[in-house]
């Protein structure tokens, strides 16, 4: 059974966001494999609590997110 979990900030996403990855990724795997896995393809969306993950030695938070800051766009 293909499974993808994506964690995602509390909050960042709209359920219409959400609903929308599950159903783009399951297509995703049904162009990859076929499908006939469509019907056990299994997408979790797990949100993570505010400020319980960091990249690069900074933790997250969605202020941060939303402000642009702790993107990592700053190369």
């Amino acid at each position: 059974m293909p499974f993808a979990n994506l964690k995602v900030p509390a909050g960042l996403l709209t359920a219409e966001q959400k609903e929308n990855l599950v159903v783009r990724i399951t297509d995703l795997y049904a162009e990859t494999f076929g499908d006939a896995v469509r019907d056990n393809t299994m997408v979790l969306v797990e949100e993570v609590a505010d400020g319980g993950w960091g990249i690069r030695g900074e933790v997250l938070t969605l202020a941060k997110l939303q402000s642009g800051s702790g993107s990592g766009s700053g190369n």
